[in-house]
């Protein structure tokens, strides 16, 4: 499988990236990351940074019919910046047109909201979007891990970090399943 990794220039909380990144490349498919600039990402821990990642592709230069599913990688300021991006956006609604399965973390459902995709989904994430996601049509979980198939496509979604075990188990299933 081909996997995006959608992120912001800056703002990703970097084991949101890096451990979903971990467990799609060690089962041997490839990882792209794409970003809305190009040059590199700067991960985070919380608020200070972290280490930096090579950007693969700009959203103006994939499609998502290029990949076998997205994952949206949480932190504060990376989904809020991406939904500040018409292109991001417009990227993002295309996964969930295409059918292809999208996996979100923690503040990651921001870009979602911003898609319009959440509407009658059932949706994970950190407990200060729960209002976001019920104002845009969805129903906020506290799970883990939620798959949610209530859609054009497979949703996986999770609340934050001490999730990423579970969550990285149910969004390699759930891709590969709709990868054929």
């Amino acid at each position: 499988m081909r996997i995006a990794f959608l992120t912001a220039p800056e703002g990703v909380e970097q084991v949101e990236l890096t451990k979903p990144w971990q467990a799609v490349t060690d089962a041997g498919h490839e990882a792209v990351l794409v970003s809305t600039r190009s040059g590199e990402v700067q991960g985070f821990n919380h608020l200070d940074k972290a280490d930096t990642f090579p950007v693969d592709r700009t959203v103006d230069q994939v499609s998502a019919q290029e990949f076998d599913g997205l994952v949206l990688p949480g932190g504060v300021a990376n989904p809020d910046a991406l939904r500040m991006d018409e292109k991001a956006v417009a990227l993002v609604k295309d996964f969930f047109e295409q059918g292809i399965p999208v996996a979100a973390i923690c503040h990651a459902p921001w870009t979602l909201v911003e898609a319009g995709v959440v509407s009658g989904r059932e949706v994970a994430s950190w407990p200060s979007l729960r209002t976001d996601i019920a104002n845009a049509g969805g129903t906020w979980v506290d799970e883990e891990v939620k798959v949610d198939t209530n859609g054009p496509n497979v949703l996986v979604t999770s609340r934050k970090p001490d999730d990423l075990d579970a969550f990285d188990e149910a969004l390699l299933r759930e891709f590969a399943a709709r990868a054929g």
